[in-house]
Parts: C-alpha cells; structure tokens; sequence
C-alpha cells in the first residue's frame, strides 16, 4: 500500500504514523458475527480493508477463521458473505445419535472442511497467503499430545532473508483453521490439536503480542504498537452467595459449565488489566471492544429489532432477559441474527462515544476514563457486604463446618 493512503488510514483510526498495528479477534463460535460488524466499521474508518490497515492479524477459533480470511486478502464485507455461509453449513449434526456428552463429538466438519478448501484454497500456505495479502498472521491451538499451546504464525522478515519467518509458515492455511475451531465434544480434534480457546488463549491480544516482539526478528517493539482486540460478547456467570454452595441442578454438570466459561473470561480480563497497566508497557496502545451478554450491557446500547427468530418471542434487543442471553451458545445457530444485531448496535454506541469525545470510531480504548472500567462489560461489585462479613468472627464460624 502506498505510504499517503496508510498515512491517512493511520490518521483516521488514531494510530501514530511510527506504531505498527495489530488486530486480535476472540473466539465464540457463531458470536463472532458480532466482530464482523465491529470490522466493517473499521475498515469504513480507516478506508481500506483490514489487510492493509493492520501489520499482523491473530485470532482464536472462529477469530481465527476471520483472521484466515483476512490474511487471504477478503475485505470485512466479503467476509461477512463467507461467514453466514460457513455458519450456515458447519453445524451439521453428525449423526442421530450424536450427543455432546453421552456420544461425542455433536458436530460433523465435513462441510467445514469442503467450505474452506475453497474459500482459502487446497494448496495455500499461510507465507503464500501472506505474501499475497501483505499482512503477519497469527493463529493459535493447542496441542493436547504436547501439553501446550502452538502459534501457527508467519511474518514478514523486512528485507532479510528468509522473507518469512515462523516455525509453521510453510503449513495449510486451511490446516490452521481447522485447528484452531476444533472445541471438543463439538468436533473431532485435528489428530493432536483441539480449539486454541480451551484454555487461557480465546483473546489472543497478548499471544499475539508475545509472538510479534519476542519471535519477530526485531519486525515489532514493544516500544511502538497498537493493538485493535475484537471480543465476541463475554457470559458473565452470577451466582447469588446463597446458591454458591448449592447450585440449582447437578454440582458436577454446574461447576463444570461453570468452569468452561469462566475460565477463558478470566484470561482475557487479565491480558486486558496487564495491558492497560499504566507505565508497565508504555509504547503499546491498547483497545479492546467487548460486551458481556446480559441485560445491564445491553441496555446501554441502541435498541434495534431483531427480526424474526424461532423460539424466541424477543422482537426488539430490550426484549432479551438474562437468561436468554445467557443461552447464546457457540453452537446456537438460532441466535446469530441476535449477535448480528448487537454488533451493529454497539457499532452505534461506539460512534456515539466517539463524537462524545470528538475522536474518530476505534481510535480509542472503550474505557470510562474515571474509573478504567469497560463501558459495555457488567460487572457486580459487593463491597460493603464482604469487608463487613470477611471481619466478622461470628460470620465466619456460622460457616466454618
């Protein structure tokens, strides 16, 4: 890309014209329509498409399969088109008696597989989508046989030889993708490989980070970075202190569930309060966009309708409970055109926020800059009650048994 139009394309999205930038995108499975939406404004924005506005693009499971399609020069409007098709078609029950618990995995990647040989090509390695696109690419999975997480990634060597570095650069691009969207009980793992999300990596903003500065053959520094993170709508899980010590249900089946989702919700808080620790990376600029899925979050937004939708009698976003929110699993394909929704009503809010504070959309960390916090993510807070009952001696005693 020429050096004026990705000046102005830095200019538009705030990003010092010296930083390289980096985009990191969520897993979610079909909740990743949600940073589709948030990535058509930002190319809108910026004015060019996101393989020539950013340096590196990384992403996790279904951020993963954006990331494939980005780093295989698809602009965010062609990858919306791919994405309905893919939903469309990869949540294809195995058999009959398929069950994600009883008889594992649900889900067939037939169609997956079919989809993505043609999408990104049988033969297209990651360096070949690279030198085609022109973007770094980092996509992550784990390796169950290994016991760690693997960076499928490739980048650019700036005039050194070899051109492109990167362990796996020379693999599939398809391969990675399957990888990394692989979750199990929902599909078969890829011989060793299962999601890149099951642990602490469903935000790969510091793996991406990680990679791009410690491997990058000194391509990146820490010194001038700016990380764009896409979320895909987090669950928090509120358990009234009465019903902790006794879930409603089975305790193995709740705490398990329990554990699954709150789990990588947890990482991805942490990368973001390391990264946003002032004075502890002072040259990486960082701005997360995320929401958490339940009533409080959505309440801020814009109301949009929602169309019509099966099993659901919710026809605006305000329509929708918590507990319905709260059933927007990564395989609920009835809820897609819900999480379409909410990311072009948070699309809305960020614009809002944006002529709030006479900056331009994506330019800057979607914080309330009292108190640090995330605009759009709900928490619970219960101060005054734990340090009252945290002091008592007769508290503690009633519980001690």
């Amino acid at each position: 890309m020429a050096k004026a139009k990705r000046k102005k394309a830095f200019e538009a999205m705030g990003i010092p014209e010296g930083d390289r930038a980096i985009l990191c995108l969520d897993g979610g499975g079909i909740r990743g329509i949600l940073t589709v939406q948030l990535l058509k404004k930002i190319e809108e924005v910026a004015g060019v498409p996101a393989y020539e506005l950013f340096d590196m693009v990384s992403g996790t499971s279904t951020g993963a399969i954006v990331a494939g399609l980005v780093a295989a020069g698809k602009t965010a409007v062609e990858i919306e088109t791919l994405y309905v098709k893919l939903v469309k078609r990869v949540f294809k029950v195995k058999s009959w008696a398929a069950n994600r618990f009883l008889n594992p995995p649900l889900y067939s990647k037939a169609n997956y597989r079919s989809a993505l040989k043609d999408i990104v090509g049988a033969d297209t390695t990651l360096q070949k989508a690279c030198k085609k696109s022109g973007i770094d690419l980092l996509i992550t999975a784990k390796d169950v046989a290994a016991g760690e997480e693997v960076y499928f990634s490739c980048i650019a060597n700036r005039g050194k030889k070899p051109a492109y570095i990167g362990t796996y650069k020379d693999v599939l691009l398809r391969s990675a993708m399957e990888a990394t969207m692989s979750a199990p009980t929902y599909f078969t793992p890829l011989e060793r490989f299962v999601d890149g999300g099951v642990t602490t990596f469903n935000n790969p903003s510091l793996a991406a980070i990680i990679e791009a500065v410690r491997y990058s053959n000194e391509a990146y520094s820490a010194d001038n970075l700016t990380v764009v993170s896409l979320g895909t709508g987090c669950r928090p899980q509120f358990v009234t202190p009465r019903d902790v010590a006794n879930p409603p249900g089975s305790d193995v089946a709740f705490w398990l569930q329990w554990l699954m989702t709150e789990s990588g919700d947890d990482a991805s808080d942490q990368q973001c309060y390391l990264l946003r620790t002032k004075g502890l990376w002072p040259g990486i600029d960082f701005r997360r966009f995320q929401i958490s899925l339940n009533s409080a979050s959505i309440r801020k937004l814009p109301n949009r309708p929602l169309g019509d939708i099966d099993d659901t009698k919710a026809d605006w976003l305000y329509d929708l409970d918590d507990k319905e929110l709260a059933d927007i699993q990564l395989d609920n394909v009835k809820y897609f055109p819900v999480m379409q929704a909410i990311g072009e009503a948070m699309v809305e809010f960020i614009e809002k926020e944006a002529g709030r504070r006479k900056q331009n959309p994506f330019s800057f960390d979607l914080v309330d800059a009292k108190t640090g916090k995330e605009m759009l993510v709900a928490r619970r807070g219960d101060v005054q009650r734990i340090k009252q009952q945290m002091k008592s001696q007769v508290w503690l005693d009633k519980y001690s048994s």
